[in-house]
This record gives structure tokens, sequence and C-alpha cells, in this order.
């Protein structure tokens, strides 16, 4: 049996993207049980747990989509701040792996990150072009800024 947390933003920003993952997710699982709780702190949300097995995929199953921010979506301030530290980072650390900036992450990427506001590293893996390389390798890193800013 494995367990997978969500979290389901009630605001109208997110509570659609948040509400899709969460529908894929139950479409391509058995789930085995559930609990839920529901927190409120200054971005009121419900926390589900679910206790699920993989169902097995048959070779033309489609994969579940990831999220992905609008290419021309509006940031507001705060978002902006996040997305310009986000860029910052990710230069510092093409920079060190010699390695070309979109090959940590793309603009687009970086964007969907802002507008999905992932709480910790696993939530990640919901954000089209965010594989397990990606996260092993810099996810806590992003988590990190995302709660600095």
């Amino acid at each position: 049996m494995k367990i997978q947390i969500f979290k389901v933003r009630l605001s109208d920003k997110y509570i659609v993207a948040d509400q899709n993952i969460l529908d894929r997710f139950l479409q391509a699982n058995n789930i085995l049980k559930y609990e839920t709780a529901f927190v409120k702190d200054e971005d009121s949300y419900w926390s589900v747990i679910l206790y699920y097995e993989e169902l097995k995929m048959h070779f033309n199953d489609a994969k579940p989509q990831k999220y992905s921010a609008e290419k021309d979506a509006e940031l507001s301030e705060s978002e902006s701040k996040i997305l310009e530290s986000l860029k910052m980072w990710r230069s510092e650390k093409a920079k060190d792996q010699k390695l070309p900036v979109y090959f940590i992450a793309t603009n687009q990427e970086l964007s969907s990150i802002v507008k999905y506001k992932p709480a910790k590293k696993e939530e990640l893996c919901d954000i089209k072009g965010f594989g397990k390389h990606k996260i092993e390798n810099y996810g806590e890193e992003i988590i990190e800024i995302l709660e600095m800013v």
C-alpha cells in the first residue's frame, strides 16, 4: 500500500487545478482508504491523504497531465518577486554546473512553480517538466526559495 498527500486550496485561483490533479490521481489508482482534514491558515485548504495501490496501465493509456501555468499568465507583485528569486537561483546553479539555464528549469517551468506554489518537493512532480531527476537535484532548494520569499 502506498500513500499520497494532496493539498486542495480553496481560492478560486487554485481550486480547479488542484481538483484536476486529485481527479487524475483518483482515476489512475485504486484507493484503499482516505483521510481528510481542513487546514485553516492564511491560505485555507483541504489536506487529503490517500492510501492506494497503483492500477496497471495498458500500453495505450495516457499519462496524467501535469500542471502548467498559461504562457501569458499575469503574475502578482509577490509572484514576480518569487519568479526573480527562482531565476537568480537557476542562473547560479547553471553557472556552477556549467549547463545552460534551461537545463535546470525553463521559464515556463519556473512560472508554473510560482503559480502552483508547491509546499513540498514531492508536489513538484505535479508540474509539467519536473521528473525524478529535477526533483532529486533541485527540489529542496526550490521549496526553500518558495518558503523564504
